[in-house]
């Protein structure tokens, strides 16, 4: 497992993500699989995976603050700095 920046854990999250066209709205879902009930949707699919980045950064920050564990994806886990200092401990 390799610990990565939190930019490279959600570049790693987007290439897990589904795009999907919704008829009844005229617009695309966008799901990040890795992080569950993570999704939004945008008018097009530049739209969403924009809106989705903003989605992921916002599920992995909140995830932090309540002290869950997150996911390894694509053998990746996100490092993290606490106070200043190197952790010895990983999220994965």
């Amino acid at each position: 497992m390799k610990a990565v920046s939190f930019r490279e854990y959600v570049q790693e999250i987007l290439k897990t993500a589904e795009y999907k066209p919704c008829e009844d709205y005229n617009c695309v879902i966008a799901i990040a699989r890795a992080l569950p009930g993570c999704m939004t949707q945008g008018r097009n699919a530049e739209e969403a995976r924009e809106l989705l980045i903003d989605a992921i950064e916002t599920w992995i920050l909140g995830a932090i603050k309540d002290g869950e564990d997150l996911p390894e994806v694509n053998g990746c886990c996100l490092a993290l700095t606490i106070q200043g200092e190197k952790s010895e401990a990983t999220y994965a």
